[in-house]
């Protein structure tokens, strides 16, 4: 009988191994990873220090050499660096979108076997077993990149200034305007307490640094629009089409109309049961930055392009719910209708824009 057991076990371990699966937990310090082999129990799991663990999956597929090598772990902070290190290698990797895979219980290890447990499904074809994120190229990343980070300056701009409104408040000074530019600080300086403008003073300067990486950034970005192979719609700025662009990575990669409204979180939320249907607001899933510039662009295009036919519904609506309803039903047509354009199902024509003069 243990003659029987020892050589059952020889077997198994001479078997060649078809797929080596690889759930990870990516942090800065170290990677959490759990491996399959085909389709046996997934083994318990491994924290490796990350400078490592590359060379770890190498040693790993030495082991097992010839077996296809998956893995995924969920987008976040760490980027995706290691994606394409482990792409390079041979390994077919996905980043998913990120959820709670262990319930009340979160631990590195239980979210590492959740996702080695789902891309066991996924493989199976179980195709929503998690969500597949974009994973855009270097140069697509740098470029999305250079558009937040020019949004990250506007934000601290804005509060240097409003951080400045507030210290004059509490003066009893109520300002209006930009206070903060050189010609009308000039003025507002000598009128103010000692204490209260050295502080001023120095958020002024921030105001004033921060303006000028902004104006930068945006010349920057300008010169990026000109080469886009969408032509802009006559009355969208440079800044805004190039951040719709960017933000939407690849338009390609959307089969349907329905998968360009839900990445843009611009679908309706449901609860529906039986012969009741209830539809709300919209979902707000996909990309938040794209949202907000598809909701710029309508605005624009209201004023510039008032006979693009989607927007006959948004002239005709009233102030209130119903013009925020049709302001969000237009942002979801050009959407699409941009996708449609991108994919050269159809021309600015047909879609009813003019390019830019």
């Amino acid at each position: 009988m243990k003659t029987n057991i020892a050589n059952n076990t020889r077997l198994a371990a001479a078997a060649k191994v078809e797929m080596v699966k690889l759930g990870q937990d990516v942090h800065a310090k170290q990677v959490t990873v759990v491996v399959q082999l085909d389709g046996a129990t997934p083994q318990p799991a491994q924290k490796i220090v990350v400078e490592k663990y590359l060379a770890w999956v190498g040693a790993l597929m030495k082991r097992h050499p010839g077996a296809r090598v998956i893995s995924c772990y969920e987008a976040g902070p760490c980027g995706y660096w290691l994606h394409r290190r482990l792409e390079e290698k041979g390994v077919r990797n996905y980043v998913v979108a990120p959820q709670n895979w262990s319930g009340q219980r979160k631990t590195d290890s239980r979210d590492a076997r959740a996702l080695v447990e789902a891309l066991d499904r996924f493989e199976h074809g179980h195709r929503k077993a998690f969500s597949l994120v974009a994973v855009p190229s270097v140069e697509e990343e740098r470029q999305r990149g250079l558009v937040r980070h020019r949004a990250r300056l506007v934000k601290a701009l804005r509060r240097c200034v409003q951080q400045g409104c507030s210290l004059l408040l509490l003066e009893g000074i109520r300002l209006r305007g930009v206070w903060w530019k050189p010609r009308n600080w000039k003025e507002l300086a000598p009128s103010l307490p000692e204490a209260l403008a050295f502080e001023l003073g120095q958020l002024q300067s921030q105001a004033l640094l921060l303006r000028q990486e902004v104006e930068a950034v945006r010349e920057r970005i300008e010169d990026l629009s000109k080469n886009q192979p969408i032509p802009a719609p006559r009355g969208v700025g440079a800044l805004t089409w190039f951040s719709l662009l960017v933000e939407m990575i690849r338009w390609d990669r959307f089969e349907n109309r329905r998968q360009v409204a839900s990445y843009c979180g611009l679908c309706p939320s449901e609860y529906s049961s039986g012969a009741t249907r209830r539809q709300g607001g919209i979902d707000k899933h996909g990309n938040p930055r794209l949202r907000v510039a598809l909701i710029e662009t309508v605005w624009r295009l209201l004023r510039w392009q008032p006979k693009y036919p989607p927007l006959r519904r948004l002239i005709e609506s009233q102030p209130g719910r119903s013009r925020r309803k049709a302001v969000v039903a237009v942002a979801r047509r050009l959407a699409i209708d941009l996708w449609r354009l991108a994919t050269e199902k159809a021309t600015l024509d047909e879609i009813g824009l003019s390019a830019t003069a």
